[in-house]
């Protein structure tokens, strides 16, 4: 990963702030379905690594229903996938562990 790709990720979501369980816990009634949207290069197979990583992170045994939208120019996806979370710490874990993944751009 590059130094900016990691930098660019690092200040892109919630555990930037000491207080995010806290938080996601005050807003969800958990456990329930969270929306994660993860936008990142098209022809990359990322679709199938973002499903795979929500997968083995929250242990289920079925894959999860992910959505996959091709920008205008075709250079750029957005997978939307909405697992159910069992506690704001495995939200955490599930941002933590899709900034992993090579190709990600973004992550809502």
């Amino acid at each position: 990963m590059s130094d900016s790709k990691a930098t660019l990720l690092a200040h892109n979501g919630p555990m930037d702030h000491p207080e995010s369980a806290e938080l996601l816990e005050d807003r969800h009634d958990f456990p329930c379905p969270y929306t994660f949207k993860v936008i990142g290069a098209s022809g990359t197979a990322l679709e199938k690594r973002v499903v795979t990583c929500v997968q083995e992170s929250l242990g289920l045994e079925d894959p999860p229903i992910a959505s996959v939208r091709t920008a205008q120019g075709g250079r750029h996806e957005a997978i939307t996938i909405e697992p159910v979370c069992p506690d704001a710490e495995a939200v955490l874990a599930l941002y933590a562990a899709l900034r992993t993944l090579d190709d990600v751009l973004f992550l809502f």
